[in-house]
């Protein structure tokens, strides 16, 4: 799974974990072992629910309850979320307890098999979202707004927003539930995992109407 290089100026959100059925193939791009990782996320972590509880069978997530959908998303960046949830840089009360007794090697292992999921097509839980809601969206998603110091989510994010290696997740297919949620949290400083904090200030910048507009808009994106 290679990612172009591009210039990054903000990061956005985050993720959790999820399941999907046997028979993972090692992937030659993954530093993790695949294999390992899956039967690790069936089992969980010996002390909290295994993954598919929040995330699904197969990565998909759930857009109700705001749980992303990671599968395919970048193993580094997997990886370093999960850290993050270890180490109290991102607070989630149901992620750190349910990870809390893996080692960083069987974190490596579970991102390893969670990039290799395949991604399910776009979200439809906005199908009924006004067009001019969704207009919005990818003005601010493909253009940003300069006046007001908005970049596009593209100028980190990567092309179509398909995230850039572990710096910058794939936000094309989210679920718009979880976006809007992150972006509220890093609006309103309750997400620190980020040390310039530059999403921080970009969600300042975001009336509510723009952030359910985003939300929206990504959310109807294809992941590639």
């Amino acid at each position: 799974m290679m990612k172009l290089k591009w210039t990054a100026f903000v990061v956005l959100a985050g993720c959790s974990l999820i399941m999907t059925p046997l028979g993972v193939a090692k992937d030659s791009s993954t530093t993790g072992d695949p294999e390992r990782g899956q039967q690790l996320a069936l089992q969980g972590d010996g002390s909290g629910a295994p993954c598919l509880a929040c995330h699904g069978a197969m990565g998909e997530g759930n857009a109700a309850a705001a749980f992303p959908r990671i599968a395919g998303l970048n193993e580094d960046y997997l990886f370093r979320t999960m850290q993050a949830y270890q180490q109290g840089t991102r607070v989630n009360p149901a992620m750190s307890m349910n990870i809390d007794n893996f080692a960083d090697a069987d974190l490596r292992d579970l991102a390893a098999y969670f990039a290799t999921l395949p991604v399910a097509e776009a979200g439809t839980e906005h199908s009924e979202v006004a067009p001019e809601l969704l207009a919005l969206g990818e003005r601010l998603v493909t253009n940003g707004d300069w006046d007001a110091y908005i970049p596009p989510c593209a100028s980190c994010h990567g092309p179509n927003n398909q995230g850039v290696d572990g710096n910058f997740p794939g936000l094309a297919g989210q679920h718009a539930s979880y976006i809007k949620q992150q972006l509220l949290a890093w609006q309103q400083g309750q997400r620190r995992s980020d040390p310039l904090q530059l999403m921080e200030a970009v969600a300042k910048r975001l009336d509510a109407e723009q952030i359910d507009a985003v939300a929206a808009y990504l959310a109807r994106q294809p992941a590639l």
